[in-house]
């Protein structure tokens, strides 16, 4: 299946009815699937909540507070009035940037009032903008992956369906409700997804050029997509495989009889030329993905610890710890002080129902992965076909290395929605699903069942979150 020369299952077949109208099915299941979503949540609303915190920045009395829980109250508060607290660097600020520029936009053209007006309606404002935005990016995220998959497997008779199967997995993605609330999950699966899309263009460019300018736009993207979640960064890991397929061949001299030897030289500097651009390209695009990372650390920085207070502010506001740390990150200071997370810590006896929650999330990640990474064989990174093995391999690693650090380092039970972001698991049970496999089918149906129960107690206010 990695092979993109590789029999797909079911090769030579007609292809389903549903392959020949792929946007409309794409579309029509995920109408059904938001108005089943919204249905649970509206289901729920004949109980309180457990916790009222959605109500201090929306109304108590709308259903829209009930897509307001846990995260997004942050993410809502922090796109109306920027970082305010500490633990609030913990949130990437793609979503929270995103809303305000959406609403300044709205305000602009005149169609909401700009006005100060009743805080509560302009938070209920935010918080509509947010679902929007949320569900758009979903939408758009599932047709990404559906071209992604075409790009990959164009090659294959059955190849359409096969990314249309791929597609539908995402619309009832384990993630759930999280892509239809005020989360940033969705977003970074779309510029995750735009970023692979564009590094499988690359792969498939006819000019040099063009593949290289292609690579700088993945990493632009994923780039993007780290700005909203910060896992977002493990999408630099296909840039950092190709370069290390591409080093040894700026020392590589093939021999050549002495007749051919001018001819041969002037080969070898072509050749050197165009591999220092495309590791130039490549270096640009993976500074790209890192820069998503680094510059919300260094606002950070420059806003907490380049300018101390001084006088009388100076005994109020001390210098915060981590200001000198040896790696001086907010988010990782957080992360730890704030949420408790770090290696290990999550691995307690009471935390035990969690990670059997978070169980069959994982091990797909991870059978998946390795599987897609065997399967990608070995062949000639000099290849178009050889580059693309290389990008599915590493897509696949980075799949891998995202579980194992959620399940040492993390609250194991987001799993579930981050794991959205990651495209290559979707391809793989696909697969499973086009070859009727028992497990594929279990799979799909563990996925409807747990976004189900899941959206129930997420419009409680109710873990896991």
């Amino acid at each position: 299946m990695a092979n993109p020369k590789q029999e797909m299952p079911g090769r030579g077949r007609r292809p389903h009815g549903i392959a020949h109208h792929p946007y409309r099915t794409l579309a029509a299941a995920f109408a059904i699937w938001k108005v089943f979503l919204v249905a649970v949540v509206v289901g729920s609303c004949v109980g309180d909540a457990y916790d009222t915190s959605a109500s201090l920045a929306v109304s108590r009395d709308s259903i829209l507070t009930r897509f307001a829980s846990w995260d997004a109250v942050y993410f809502v508060s922090i796109a109306r009035r920027g970082y305010r607290f500490e633990q609030e660097w913990a949130f990437g600020a793609g979503l929270p940037v995103a809303l305000r520029g959406v609403i300044q936009v709205l305000v602009k053209f005149g169609l909401i009032d700009g006005g100060s007006g009743n805080s509560q309606r302009w938070a209920l404002l935010e918080t509509a903008v947010g679902i929007a935005w949320a569900n758009t990016a979903h939408f758009l995220s599932v047709l990404v992956l559906y071209r992604l998959g075409r790009l990959l497997w164009r090659s294959h008779p059955r190849g359409e369906l096969f990314s249309l199967v791929a597609g539908l997995l995402h619309v009832i993605s384990p993630a759930g409700i999280f892509l239809s609330a005020p989360y940033a999950e969705s977003s970074c699966a779309l510029f995750t997804f735009g970023g692979y899309l564009l590094y499988a263009c690359s792969c498939h460019a006819a000019k040099p050029a063009a593949s290289d300018g292609f690579l700088v736009l993945s990493g632009l993207s994923f780039g993007l997509a780290t700005v909203f979640r910060s896992n977002g960064i493990l999408n630099g890991l296909p840039f950092a495989w190709e370069v290390a397929t591409l080093l040894p061949r700026l020392v590589q001299r093939q021999k050549s009889p002495p007749g051919e030897k001018r001819k041969r030289e002037r080969a070898d500097t072509s050749r050197t030329a165009t591999t220092v651009r495309r590791v130039l390209a490549l270096g640009i695009g993976g500074a790209a993905v890192g820069a998503g990372s680094l510059i919300p650390q260094a606002v950070a920085y420059r806003r907490f610890c380049a300018a101390p207070p001084s006088g009388a502010e100076a005994v109020s506001v001390p210098r915060p710890s981590w200001c000198d740390g040896y790696l001086p990150s907010i988010y990782a200071f957080v992360q730890a002080h704030y949420w408790n997370n770090g290696f290990l810590r999550y691995w307690t006896l009471s935390n035990l129902p969690l990670f059997l929650l978070a169980a069959p999330v994982l091990v797909v990640l991870a059978v998946s992965g390795v599987g897609m990474m065997r399967r990608a064989g070995t062949g000639s990174t000099g290849s178009e076909p050889g580059r693309l093995r290389g990008l599915i391999r590493a897509a696949a690693a980075a799949q891998v290395l995202l579980g194992l650090l959620v399940a040492t380092n993390s609250h194991v039970q987001i799993i579930s929605r981050i794991s959205s972001g990651c495209p290559m698991w979707y391809f793989w049970l696909a697969e499973r699903v086009l070859e009727g496999d028992k497990w594929g089918r279990r799979a799909v149906v563990f996925m409807v069942v747990y976004a189900a129960v899941q959206a129930a107690l997420f419009a409680l206010f109710l873990p896991p979150a």
